[in-house]
């Protein structure tokens, strides 16, 4: 019995370090951006999320994106789109990583990594960007 009792800690042991090893190896996800660093922002109507892509080095060139799920979508008086959102996003992409957040609940240490080694695409939502053109 004494013996099972030492396994069994010693098992719980192992399994929390490789746990603990597992987490140290993926960077924490940074915090949302500021509003100033939004260079782009996209609609995807077939997930329905609004996508914005940031510059945090502010050089123009994207490497952060949030994507936040769409309530609500109308048109304006004046025909522009009205987009009515959830206060945080669904998911991020960062650092060639995308995380997921399924509560919603903002950048607090919850988040899972989804996929990493990822690039962002954004030729998808711009097809004008995978000619090379300005869009």
């Amino acid at each position: 019995m004494k013996n099972r009792i030492i396994l069994s800690g010693l098992s719980l042991l192992l399994g929390l370090i490789v746990f603990v090893s597992e987490a140290a190896t993926a960077p924490p996800l940074m915090l949302e951006p500021e509003e100033s660093l939004r260079i782009d922002e996209i609609y995807d109507l077939e997930s329905q999320l609004f996508l914005s892509l940031y510059s945090l080095k502010g050089n123009g060139e994207m490497d952060y994106v949030t994507g936040r799920t769409v309530v609500k979508h109308v048109r304006s008086k004046y025909g522009n789109p009205v987009y009515y959102y959830r206060e945080y996003p669904l998911f991020y992409w960062w650092n060639h990583t995308m995380w997921t957040d399924p509560a919603m609940d903002g950048v607090n240490g919850n988040e899972r990594v989804y996929q990493e080694d990822l690039d962002f695409d954004v030729s998808r939502y711009k097809p004008c960007v995978f000619n090379g053109q300005k869009c």
